[in-house]
């Protein structure tokens, strides 16, 4: 009996010691009010004091996080702050990640990190109505921890597996871009001490990681030093909420801005559910009553140190621009543009930065944003210029002026026009980060917006030389200065900010100003006859005419002036293909005005006329314009170009940027004129224009109808001359390339039924005549042209179905043309 009283003695004593026991061991689930026992966990490592303080255990390689309360919300983003160095795989340095408000929550031993769902919400004094939106619908638990110490509230966590993972989804990048599959390895992953910093607002931590696998593409192989272990690293950062003081600002189809929405369930029925805001920075008066105020915080960004000069000085020229809208918007001094400092981690997310970044090959630029998805309040704007676009605009030049003529100095103007085209990539990529998107419709509104795609003007001047003078815009545009007035205006109090906000919408309209972005100005179906990518003037038939002119004299004068001495004479091809290729941009915009309509983003009540359709004289001016890029004489390379440039020389090869062949190593002049032709055909015979040309010259007489623009296009080429036998071949393969284009589109889904009629009504009559020509007295050339495109017609009609087109030659990459860029708050 008195050993069992001793055991269960024992026993008891035991339970009733285990939590201050476990407590100095660093027990799970545990709060000893009379000890720290965070304090004695993390004894001896190194501490981080901040927003969240975290602990350095050396010894181990870990990073311990103090979570001070459970419940409160906070911003988590995600970034790669170095990439693979691949524009076509994407995973570039500095790329941000997304932002997602989160909090943690505790569950026994467990602290979870909760995000909740602010796309659907109910703003209702009503916290039952509040609560009953919050339980419809999902929230995603983002990571589950251990807690291994606590005290007073304040929880202890080990966050290394959470840092040293694959948060930003490298290996389905690189298996969606079929460069391999790849795994985290963990063995040679750590954390990244040096890039782990700690404030009084936002805590960074950051892990290094190395995928190991096999790899499959080029892309990988062409940018790893051993393609079998990819190493970068992958930041985190823990960001504290902006306060409730931020006033939200309505999103106007009109305004020209990024923005976010969600669903109110709290709204009044005769209110729409879906709530939109734009995303800006927050800005204040320091005298919301003055014309002419400082702002309470101005905007500052700062620029990569890394940048080089001439480019430092250029971009941050071209940042500067911004001050002049945010003056119109009747701030002094609040937009401002500094060198980073070198102690600052371009990530920490109280600065805006404009990164300098390398990769491989050229590529898009970005201009991203950390935003409070709960209001779009912006909290960072994070710039990415590729480092190779300033080299694309040096190359363009030297193909224009041939500038290397022995014994004469090199033109400045390539050097110039170079650096002009990065002051309008700077204040472009900024516009995205400050909360504005593309506005596409700014080139025929004397280039009113930075927010566009710029193609270089270059005049052809009398003496028959080329004149850079206003190849790239200079400043900042009057669309512009009315977005930031309308997104940033300070308004005193008493003010209706609704009935002002549309105010300055109508003086923008009543300016002259358009307003149209991406989804409008693509080429491809694309019916906008005012938002090109890539053009000039506001009209694109005149300015197609010109840029073709310019193009003549320019491919006149180009040969071995073209490359520097002692450049392999291969290297020509390269200068040649932006050259050949600088109308294919003002194709695209003058194709719109086929079957083209009018419109803008027009709402009720603004007096704006919602569409109009292109006139019929347009049409077929458009129409006529973009069959003279089909012309042989136009299409068809010299004897003595081509006769000038050799294969590849040892150690160079063609790339994507080169002229596609079929030739085996030499030029190949006749493939070169297909993708040309083929551009130029894919764009006229779209199914969605064919359809709206039915449309149109159904609704209106005097339009032209389908019938007579096929009619037009069979006649203008046959009647086009071929001067030589080379162009006799081109003028054949593009005779080739309008069957496959007619037959392909008939299969499209997309086409009218009339339109799909009236195109194989059209295609046999075609049929009917080149048989004629098959058979009569022509030479074997000819005849043998003709029998291919009858028997190719038949093979269609004998099984629609399985009809297969010729794919066409791809033209060699292009976009962007030294230039343009997208926004990356996907993107």
């Amino acid at each position: 009996m008195r050993n069992f009283l001793f055991l269960l003695t024992a026993i008891i004593f035991c339970t009733f010691c285990q939590p201050a026991n476990a407590q100095k061991e660093g027990a799970k689930d545990n709060d000893n009010t009379t000890s720290d026992a965070i304090a004695q966990a993390t004894n001896g490592m190194k501490k981080f004091d901040g927003y969240f303080p975290f602990f350095w255990d050396e010894s181990n390689g870990k990073i311990w996080l103090e979570v001070p309360e459970a419940d409160v919300e906070f911003l988590y983003v995600n970034a790669l702050p170095s990439g693979v160095g691949s524009n076509d795989i994407g995973l570039d340095r500095g790329q941000l990640g997304g932002e997602r408000v989160v909090k943690f929550m505790k569950s026994g031993h467990k602290l979870l990190l909760i995000q909740p769902n602010y796309r659907f919400r109910a703003v209702s004094d009503n916290p039952a109505e509040s609560k009953s939106v919050e339980e419809a619908f999902a929230q995603s638990v983002l990571w589950g921890f251990t807690i291994h110490a606590q005290h007073e509230g304040r929880m202890l966590i080990d966050a290394t597996d959470f840092i040293v993972r694959d948060a930003h989804d490298v290996v389905g990048r690189l298996e969606s871009r079929k460069q391999g599959n790849y795994k985290l390895d963990k063995s040679r992953s750590s954390i990244y001490l040096p890039s782990c910093k700690n404030f009084p607002k936002n805590t960074e931590l950051e892990g290094l990681t190395t995928f190991t696998g096999k790899p499959k593409g080029g892309y990988i192989r062409s940018v790893t030093p051993t393609p079998s272990a990819v190493t970068v690293r992958q930041h985190h950062s823990f960001v504290e909420l902006p306060d409730d003081n931020y006033t939200p600002r309505v999103m106007d189809p009109r305004c020209g801005y990024f923005g976010i929405s969600y669903q109110d369930y709290a709204t009044p029925i005769e209110e729409p559910l879906v709530k939109k805001y734009i995303n800006r920075h927050r800005l204040e008066k320091k005298d919301p009553s003055a014309a002419i105020s400082e702002a309470v915080e101005p905007i500052v960004y700062y620029l990569d140190p890394g940048a080089p000069e001439p480019v430092k000085s250029a971009l941050l020229d071209g940042a500067r621009w911004w001050n002049e809208a945010f003056e119109a918007a009747g701030y002094k001094d609040a937009f401002i543009v500094k060198v980073l400092p070198e102690d600052v981690d371009p990530l920490d997310v109280r600065y805006n930065v404009i990164q300098w970044v390398h990769r491989s090959t050229r590529g898009w630029s970005y201009g991203g944003s950390v935003i409070d998805p709960r209001t779009g309040e912006i909290i960072k704007g994070h710039v990415s210029l590729g480092s190779l676009r300033v080299r694309q605009d040096y190359l363009i030049a030297q193909g224009l002026l041939s500038p290397f003529e022995e014994g004469k100095a090199v033109p400045d103007e390539m050097i110039e026009m170079a650096l002009a085209r990065l002051r309008q990539l700077s204040a472009h990529e900024i516009g995205h980060t400050i909360g504005i998107a593309h506005n596409f419709a700014a080139s025929v509104n004397n280039r009113a917006s930075v927010m566009d795609y710029p193609h270089p003007y270059i005049e052809l001047v009398q003496d028959g030389d080329l004149d850079f003078t206003e190849a790239y815009d200079t400043k900042i545009g009057e669309w512009d200065k009315r977005t930031v007035i309308y997104g940033y205006q300070d308004f005193p109090e008493g003010v209706d900010e609704a009935e002002a906000l549309n105010k300055i919408l109508q003086e923008t309209s009543d300016m002259g100003l358009y307003y149209i972005s991406d989804q409008d100005a693509r080429p491809q179906g694309g019916a906008h006859p005012g938002a090109h990518l890539w053009d000039n003037g506001e009209d694109a038939v005149k300015e197609l005419n010109r840029i073709m002119t310019v193009r003549v004299a320019a491919l006149e004068r180009f040969g071995q002036n073209s490359i520097p001495k002692g450049t392999a004479a291969s290297e020509l091809e390269r200068v040649l293909v932006p050259l050949y290729l600088s109308h294919r941009y003002q194709v695209e915009a003058a194709v719109k005005l086929v079957g083209g309509v009018d419109y803008n983003y027009a709402v009720r009540g603004d007096g704006r006329n919602a569409t109009t359709l292109v006139s019929a004289e347009t049409n077929e001016n458009a129409l006529n314009a973009l069959l003279n890029t089909l012309d042989p004489s136009f299409l068809t390379l010299s004897e003595e170009i081509v006769s000038m440039i050799p294969p590849p020389a040892y150690g160079h090869s063609r790339g994507r940027e080169h002229f596609k062949n079929k030739t085996g190593p030499t030029l190949d002049p006749i493939t070169i004129a297909e993708s040309s032709a083929a551009h130029t055909l894919s764009l006229l015979l779209n199914p969605q224009r064919l359809g709206r040309v039915v449309e149109h010259s159904a609704r209106h007489e005097g339009y032209m109808s389908l019938e007579s623009m096929i009619d037009h296009i069979f006649s203008e080429l046959k009647n086009q001359k071929a001067k030589n036998g080379l162009q006799a071949e081109v003028k054949r393969s593009v005779e080739k390339l309008l069957i496959n284009n007619l037959l392909s589109t008939t299969n499209s889904n997309n086409l009218l039924s009339q339109a799909k009629a009236i195109l194989i009504f059209k295609i046999k009559e075609a049929r009917t005549r080149m048989e004629r020509l098959a058979t009569g007295g022509n030479d074997v050339a000819t005849r043998a042209h003709y029998t291919f495109l009858v028997s190719e017609i038949d093979r269609y009609f004998d099984n629609p179905t399985a009809f297969k087109a010729v794919t066409p030659p791809k033209l060699p990459d292009g976009s962007p043309i030294g230039c343009g860029a997208t926004h990356f708050h996907h993107n």
